[in-house]
């Protein structure tokens, strides 16, 4: 694979070839918050020429050396923001991580002042999960589209209303601002930036190396129907979500998924917002998403088959659901994330 795609990368500039990435961690931040997204970058440059190192990753905090996270394990800062206000004044990505120690992270003027100062020649800057608090506390997300987990979503749109807090997204970029939802979704996001700086063929091999189902775009819900589903203990409930998972050709109207459950509309309904935090229509729709995506991913099914095999019927339905919950149509999520054909594509690329 290297020596296939030397050429290529023998253009590209030798400034855009070494992209300084800089981690700001701070005390109780979330492990996997800071390991994840920098494995997903670091981990790029085994399927890049050797002479190609992507990243130079620095991690930076309020002073140097071993530095606590939530689950006791220790993170080596590498240095205090002072040092690296002096020797790191070319920064292509600038992160923050999330963690329990945000709401003490945002009370650091240390803290504050690095990143305040940092963002401004970065070319991006990005928040993992509630690190975005930290940006939202010095005014760089305010008039701009976020996320985060979806848990602080709620929390953060009171205390910053100047930011439209998604709480739906995996992920968000608005101009050079990234922000991510929790702990893994901070990984598909660096998967988008690898994309974004390498191409989709090494964003794909780096998903694949790190056994990630797939590259998960950033429109795409935080929450799964399958998920969904495992929230109750309501036994009527759990029979209902089958039977609309067994059934997704059907006409699944709220009256007949009623009807099958032996209650009304409005208790079914009520049931549905106490228990799962959705309505019946909204989840039979999350619920056809899903298995058109297995189907577009995994098959050769035609659009207008699979449409139809789901319960979308027309392909159009199926377009603008996709639009809703992945922010990219059909056609367009079979020809990024079809697996059977990026299997067989990099086949001889990752054999020894």
């Amino acid at each position: 694979m290297k020596q296939a795609n030397q050429q290529f990368f023998d253009d590209i500039p030798q400034s855009a070839q070494n992209r300084q990435v800089v981690m700001v961690v701070y005390p109780d931040a979330h492990i996997l918050d800071v390991t994840g997204p920098l494995e997903i970058l670091s981990g790029s440059k085994l399927f890049l020429p050797e002479n190609i190192n992507p990243y130079q990753i620095t991690v930076v905090a309020h002073k140097s050396g071993p530095l606590q996270t939530t689950s006791g394990l220790t993170i080596q800062a590498d240095q205090d923001f002072s040092t690296a206000q002096r020797e790191l004044t070319s920064i292509d990505t600038l992160m923050i991580c999330g963690g329990h120690g945000t709401l003490e992270a945002i009370e650091d003027e240390s803290l504050l002042a690095y990143v305040s100062w940092a963002a401004k020649p970065a070319d991006r800057v990005v928040s993992i999960c509630t690190g975005a608090m930290i940006l939202a506390t010095l005014g760089l997300l305010d008039g701009r589209r976020a996320t985060s987990h979806w848990w602080w979503c709620p929390v953060l749109q009171k205390r910053y209303p100047q930011v439209r807090f998604d709480a739906d997204a995996l992920y968000v970029q608005d101009g050079k601002f990234w922000t991510s939802a929790g702990v893994t979704a901070g990984m598909d996001l660096c998967l988008a930036l690898v994309e974004a700086d390498w191409g989709h063929d090494i964003a794909i091999q780096v998903a694949r190396y790190n056994v990630m189902y797939m590259m998960r775009p950033g429109g795409q819900s935080q929450f799964s129907s399958q998920l969904i589903a495992q929230q109750t203990d309501d036994h009527t409930l759990s029979e209902v979500l089958a039977f609309i998972q067994d059934n997704l050709k059907r006409d699944l109207t709220t009256a007949l998924l009623a009807q099958f459950s032996c209650t009304t509309e409005r208790t079914l309904t009520r049931k549905f917002k106490a228990e799962l935090g959705t309505t019946p229509a909204r989840y039979v729709e999350l619920s056809r998403v899903q298995a058109a995506r297995v189907a577009l991913e995994q098959t050769s099914a035609t659009v207008e088959s699979i449409a139809d095999n789901t319960g979308f019927i027309k392909p159009e339905r199926m377009r603008r659901a996709f639009q809703r919950h992945l922010g990219i149509s059909a056609s367009d999520y079979r020809d990024r994330f079809r697996i059977t054909h990026q299997r067989s594509k990099y086949k001889n690329d990752t054999e020894p």
